[in-house]
Parts: C-alpha cells; structure tokens; sequence
C-alpha cells in the first residue's frame, strides 16, 4: 500500500518528487502525466494499492488531473491497481 498525504504535499512538482520515490520511478521519469501513466501502467510492480490523503478542497482542483489519471489507471489495470482518495476531515 501507498500512501500519498497531501498534508506534506503542497504542489504537483512536491507529488512527483514523493511519488519517484514512493512508487520506486526510473531515474528516466518525465515528471508529467504522460510520463506518469507510462509508469504506472508499465514500470511500478503490482499489485498496488494507492490512496490520497488529507486533501482540502483546494487541492482537489490543484489535483485534479492526478485523481483522474489515478482513477483511469484502476479502471485499465483492474484488480492488481486500487486507488482511492479521501478529503482531510473539516472541524
């Protein structure tokens, strides 16, 4: 399991560098969503189970099209790629 806190992340630039070496990422890594997708579908080892957590609702739209490719990468990777997100709790 693979647990982005998003209290830690503030900016894309600030997931890539956790997600390089969370996920294990070749030093060749893009650092962009294209680059991202061939990673995720071909370079980290599955099965995996990834989350996002403590995200506002700020970051929801900074992140957004994270969340989306994350999402596409479970539905095309089926089983064997879980990904879920939560937002940091409201007090």
């Amino acid at each position: 399991q693979v647990k982005f806190d998003f209290e830690r992340i503030g900016t894309v630039d600030d997931f890539y560098v956790v997600a390089v070496r969370e996920l294990g990422l070749p030093e060749h890594f893009g650092k962009n969503l294209d680059a991202l997708w061939d990673s995720l579908t071909g370079d980290i080892a599955l099965p995996v189970s990834i989350q996002f957590v403590n995200l506002s609702m700020a970051q929801l739209e900074t992140f957004e099209k994270l969340i989306d490719l994350f999402e596409e990468a479970a539905e095309e990777l089926g089983e064997d790629f879980t990904f879920e997100y939560y937002l940091k709790p409201m007090y």
